[in-house]
């Protein structure tokens, strides 16, 4: 069946809800929206969300480890037939990072890969997040497949794969984001033989952007100088299955809600 996802950070749901998220999900046409960077409780982000629930979403998010940090969900027009939380191991088996749902025969997940922070420990723990994520992309589409299901990874990957998803990469060859170290890993998932297709850049080949974060600091948003790192991450055969993708970009700084943009994306 068509299938319209949208991706976003909303960079604190309470803060996006009063901002202009509301107004956005009543005009949206997508099916599911996968949010990443709630910095809520569960109680809170429902409650932010109750309008959009009261109009006839679902909505089903994880219990962040610490107070007003990390935070994904996922809203959808359809009750999910399951949700699952966290992913490996104990250090991420109940991760505020992770959350997937079923849709009839697609698999939809939220996924907020940590910062880091080159040369630091943070560096460190985003590593070992990667490790343990590919671990489990690996495993599930194996799983998925033998059940005949497709599956859907979208979220804030807080990595530019290429110099053409970042406008000023050179600036940034030695930052958490665009290291090396990083690139080659979304490029074992996603590059030439990898597991998973990007979506966007598949239907937006050989372009700069689009762009879908863009810094509150100077006019980073007016000069379009932003990074492509909100991602919808597809099998191949779901992939095939895209027939249109953009930025839901602001147009103005002043009626933005997140500084990301939702990123939207039609399956036939």
């Amino acid at each position: 069946m068509p299938l319209i996802v949208s991706t976003v950070n909303v960079n604190g749901i309470r803060a996006a809800a009063r901002k202009g998220m509301l107004p956005w999900l009543q005009s949206t046409t997508a099916d599911v929206v996968a949010l990443q960077e709630t910095r809520a409780s569960v109680a809170e982000t429902t409650a932010a969300l109750a309008p959009a629930v009261d109009a006839g979403w679902h909505l089903v998010c994880v219990e962040p480890e610490a107070k007003g940090r990390s935070g994904v969900g996922i809203l959808s027009r359809q009750r999910p037939d399951a949700v699952r939380v966290g992913f490996g191991g104990d250090e991420f088996s109940s991760s505020c990072r992770y959350i997937e749902a079923d849709f009839d025969a697609v698999t939809v997940a939220s996924v907020y890969v940590p910062t880091g922070e080159a040369g630091t420990p943070k560096q460190d723990d985003k590593y070992r997040f990667m490790d343990a994520f590919a671990a489990h992309l690996s495993a599930r589409i194996e799983a998925l497949a033998a059940e005949g299901r497709d599956l859907l990874v979208c979220g804030d990957w807080n990595i530019g794969h290429t110099e053409a998803d970042i406008a000023a990469w050179k600036a940034n060859l030695k930052k958490s984001g665009f290291l090396p170290e990083e690139r080659a890993w979304l490029d074992a998932l996603v590059g030439e033989g990898g597991l998973m297709v990007d979506v966007v850049r598949r239907l937006h080949p050989g372009v700069a952007g689009p762009y879908s974060w863009w810094s509150y600091r100077g006019r980073a948003f007016d000069n379009d100088a932003g990074w492509r790192i909100d991602l919808q991450v597809a099998t191949p055969a779901l992939a095939e299955r895209a027939k249109q993708a953009g930025v839901e970009r602001a147009a103005a700084y002043d009626q933005r809600w997140s500084d990301h943009a939702p990123v939207t994306v039609q399956y036939r």
